[in-house]
C-alpha cells in the first residue's frame, strides 16, 4: 500500500500573540499527489485554530469530535483537548486514527498526539508532521535571535525553512491566528 507523507504544522505563541500555519503538499510515494491542501481549519467563529497532520480522513473524524467536545465544556479548549485524548486512549475505533492536531486559541497553544496525548510544548513551539523538526528548529532559533517578530512572521520564516530543506514540505502556505 502507498503511504501519503504530507504535512508541516507549526505554531508558535510570541508577545502575547498566537499563530498557526501550514505547507500545502500531500506526496504519495515519491510523487506530489497535491500542492494546494488545506490543512488549517478555523473553529468557534474563528476563536480556535487547528492544524493537521496525518491521515485527511483520520483528521477530520478528530476535528469532529474535538469540535463535539467544545460544545460539551463551553468551549473550553484545554478541557476539550484532554477530553478527546481521553475518548483516543479508550475508543478502538479512535485509536486506530492516524493523525494529529495543533489547537491554538488566542493565549494558548496545544499539541494533541497520535496517542492520546495532550501536549503544552516547550519554548511555545507546536510543530507537527513530516517537516515537522525542521520548522521547529527554525522557530526556535527565530524566537532566540529576531524576538522582534511577530508569532505570523515566525510561522512563515520557519515553515519556509523547512520548505526549502524537506521534500514534503511545500512554499503553498496557509497561516491562520485566533480571534
Amino acid at each position: 500500500m502507498t503511504k501519503i507523507r504530507s504535512t508541516t504544522v507549526v505554531g508558535i505563541y510570541h508577545n502575547g500573540e498566537v499563530a498557526i500555519g501550514a505547507d500545502g503538499q500531500a506526496t504519495m510515494d515519491k510523487h506530489i499527489a497535491k500542492s494546494n491542501v488545506k490543512k488549517i481549519r478555523k473553529l468557534l467563529d474563528g476563536k480556535i485554530v487547528t492544524g493537521f497532520a496525518g491521515s485527511t480522513a483520520d483528521a477530520f473524524t478528530l476535528l469532529e469530535r474535538f469540535e463535539e467536545k467544545l460544545g460539551a465544556y463551553q468551549n473550553n479548549m484545554k478541557r476539550a483537548a484532554i477530553e478527546l485524548a481521553k475518548d483516543w486512549r479508550k475508543d478502538q475505533y479512535l485509536r486506530k486514527l492516524e493523525a494529529m492536531m495543533v489547537v491554538a486559541s488566542k493565549n494558548e497553544l496545544l499539541i494533541i498526539s497520535g496517542t492520546g496525548d495532550v501536549l503544552e510544548p516547550d519554548n511555545q513551539i507546536a510543530a507537527i508532521g513530516s517537516g515537522s523538526m525542521y520548522a521547529h528548529a527554525a522557530a526556535l532559533a527565530l524566537k532566540k535571535h529576531a524576538p522582534q517578530l511577530s508569532a505570523e512572521e515566525m510561522v512563515r520564516e520557519a515553515l519556509n525553512i523547512a520548505a526549502d530543506i524537506c521534500i514534503y514540505t511545500n512554499h503553498n502556505l496557509v497561516i491562520e491566528k485566533p480571534l
